[in-house]
C-alpha cells in the first residue's frame, strides 16, 4: 500500500483547478508528507527489485529532523525478519511508482547492519550512526551543511 492509498485526511488529493481557480491549495506531498502515510510503503532499489517496506521513521526530536527509516527485508508472515535503519538522505521518492528507492544491491542489503525486531540499537550512539552512514555512503545531517 502506498501513501497515498493510507491518506485518511486527503492531503495528497489534487482539486480540480479549474473548477476551483488558479489559487487552489493542492495540498503538502510529495515534498511534505505524512509520516504515518509513509508506514508500510514499499522500498525498491535500482534494479526494480523489492527490497523491503517501511515499518518505522524515526525522528531526531531536538533537531526536528528525520533521522532514518527503519526497513524490514526477509522473513516469512514476520519470523525471522531483520530491521534495518536506513538514513533518511539514502532513500528517494519515486513519486511515479508512489514508493521510495534505496540505490543499494539486495545482497549488500542482506549484509547490512540490522538487528531484531525486539532488540533496537541505540540509535543515539555517534559510533552507531557513523557505521550506519559509513555503510550507505551517506553523510549524518549534523555534518551536513545548514541551508
Amino acid at each position: 500500500m502506498n501513501y497515498e492509498e493510507r491518506d485518511n485526511y486527503g492531503m495528497y488529493k489534487a482539486s480540480a483547478r479549474v473548477a476551483a481557480g488558479p489559487d487552489m491549495q493542492r495540498g503538502p506531498g510529495p515534498h511534505l508528507m505524512g509520516a504515518d502515510t509513509l508506514i508500510g510503503n514499499e522500498v525498491f532499489n535500482h534494479n526494480d527489485e523489492n527490497v523491503g517496506d517501511i515499518k518505522e521513521i524515526m525522528l531526531d526530536v531536538p533537531n526536528g529532523r528525520i533521522a532514518y527509516a527503519v526497513l524490514s527485508f526477509g522473513g516469512f508472515l514476520g519470523m525471522g525478519e531483520k530491521l534495518f535503519a536506513v538514513p533518511w538522505s539514502a532513500l528517494k521518492l519515486d513519486t511515479e511508482n508512489k514508493r521510495f528507492v534505496l540505490n543499494v544491491d539486495k545482497e549488500r542489503l542482506g549484509e547490512a547492519p540490522g538487528f531484531d525486531k525486539g532488540k533496537w540499537p541505540d540509535m543515539a550512539d555517534p559510533s552507531w550512526t557513523t557505521k550506519i552512514h559509513s555503510y550507505y555512503g551517506t553523510q549524518p545531517y549534523r555534518d551536513e551543511p545548514t541551508h
